[in-house]
């Protein structure tokens, strides 16, 4: 576990991919109680420990993961997270060039639990939550594309089903259209940065993922364009 940024009320965590941040019905471990665990450690604490899961992320996306260390520092960005003030952004490989070089995508979105996936439609629809992103197009090599992606909103599987819904879904990811997996599981998206106003201190945190350990993540951000 890495952590990126501690102070009294938040801890940020680059999450590794196929992590998951909590508990589901495969009985894994979560993040959030390894992170408790880690804290109990650290701090020698008795009894037990407050770690609050402000958002998650799918598990085969690795990243920034943003959790509370006290119920007001929770409450605050939960808060910050509804209305919006949390800026989040991430970065994608594609196989496929975006039609545009950048672009606003709005969709409705429904979701099913029977095989956890999620649907884009340009209209709305019984049941369905409306999705905003924007991409930029940033880098290329010969045949993969580095995105960067901005959350309006934060539905479930949301860039995932929005890039494929445009012919651009992200590499590895079989679920929503990619034709072949990363070696590890993963797909190619990233929890890139965050940034925000401390909901206690007030002042301003922007924080920066480290790179994958991987020689295309590299090769791509290195050849990021102005």
């Amino acid at each position: 576990m890495e952590v990126i940024y501690e102070d009294n009320h938040l801890i940020i965590v680059n999450k590794a991919p196929g992590e998951i941040v909590q508990g589901d019905k495969t009985g894994d471990r979560p993040l959030v109680e390894e992170l408790k665990i880690w804290l109990k450690e650290k701090y020698d604490k008795p009894g037990n420990v407050f770690c609050g899961v402000i958002h998650r992320l799918d598990r085969p996306v690795g990243g920034l993961v943003i959790f509370a260390k006290t119920s007001k520092a929770l409450a605050r960005m939960n808060e910050m997270f509804r209305k919006g003030d949390v800026k989040k952004t991430y970065w994608a490989i594609t196989r496929n060039c975006p039609p545009k070089e950048s672009d606003t995508l709005t969709h409705y979105i429904t979701s099913t639990e029977r095989n956890n996936k999620s649907y884009a439609s340009v209209t709305e629809k019984k049941g369905s939550q409306k999705a905003i992103l924007q991409y930029r197009h940033i880098a290329s090599s010969d045949r993969y594309h580095l995105l960067e992606i901005n959350l309006m909103t934060g539905r479930k599987h949301q860039i995932r089903v929005q890039m494929s819904a445009i012919g651009c879904p992200i590499k590895g990811d079989l679920k929503y259209g990619d034709k072949r997996s990363n070696p590890d599981g993963c797909i190619s998206l990233l929890s890139h940065r965050v940034e925000f106003i401390h909901p206690v201190s007030g002042e301003k945190i922007d924080i920066t993922a480290p790179l994958p350990d991987d020689n295309l993540w590299r090769a791509l951000a290195s050849d990021l364009k102005d």
